[in-house]
């Protein structure tokens, strides 16, 4: 028996109890990585017969994507479901203008996307490799063969969407309710609580890039880390971010 605690981005962890089903593959040579460990294949089966999981494996395509290399092009079409088993992405919508604005950031395992799964085959936005990440692209129209039948299957996949997106949700309700404080404050917990799981990290991102996550300007990102600095809230050594006092941030981004 196999638990994987899963974030649901409401900042409860979430368990799924899984029996792991393993299974005699003789095409695991071309594999990048092991089908019979992934999580993904630890949740479908628990929903599942194994026949029907081959349906999946067999017509999934496995991709290890650099760091900065895009995975998804918003607008164009995409006819995969994509399951980030490691590294870190994120989720960029193009504004007309030419901003960029990073709706998310998401740490593997993780199922990708599900806005184009049943709807609309037409990406939203773009998503790019901040860390190389291992993807596993499975073809949606296999996906929907095998749901067919499989209520209880739909409906995980579909909470499993869901809780990829409440994520930037979160995020929107920042930008209009707080200042640059507040928003900054924000980002750094939710690095902190969802993607590197600890008070010191490394930015992976750039100072633009925050600047683009919290919708203000490079000079207010480096302000306001500087300020955050200088109040002991974090340390700051380049690239290295040490968070000092929770309380006190966390208490930054309650009053926005």
């Amino acid at each position: 028996m196999i638990i994987f605690a899963l974030d649901n981005k409401d900042r409860n962890i979430k368990f799924f109890i899984f029996q792991p089903v393993v299974s005699d593959m003789n095409d695991q040579k071309h594999h990048l990585f092991d089908c019979n460990s992934c999580i993904f294949k630890l949740l479908t089966c628990n929903f599942i017969a194994e026949n029907e999981f081959e349906i999946l494996n067999k017509s999934a395509s496995q991709v290890k994507f650099q760091k900065g290399e895009l995975i998804l092009k918003q607008n164009a079409k995409s006819n995969n479901l994509l399951f980030l088993r490691k590294g870190i992405v994120k989720f960029i919508y193009h504004y007309p203008d030419g901003k960029d604005f990073i709706m998310t950031l998401v740490k593997g395992p993780k199922l990708l996307g599900g806005a184009n799964l049943f709807f609309n085959e037409t990406n939203v936005f773009s998503m790019v490799a901040v860390e190389d990440a291992d993807i596993c692209q499975i073809d949606i129209q296999a996906f929907k063969t095998v749901v067919k039948g499989n209520g209880e299957f739909f409906m995980a996949m579909c909470e499993q969407a869901i809780i990829m997106f409440q994520s930037s949700i979160f995020n929107y309700i920042s930008l209009a309710h707080k200042q640059v404080n507040g928003r900054i404050a924000d980002i750094l917990l939710y690095l902190h609580e969802n993607v590197y799981n600890d008070n010191q990290y490394e930015f992976t991102l750039s100072r633009k890039e925050i600047s683009e996550f919290a919708a203000c300007s490079h000079e207010n990102v480096i302000t306001t880390l500087s300020k955050f600095n200088k109040e002991g809230i974090i340390e700051l050594d380049k690239k290295q971010i040490i968070i000092k006092d929770i309380e006190r941030l966390s208490e930054i981004s309650r009053i926005g």
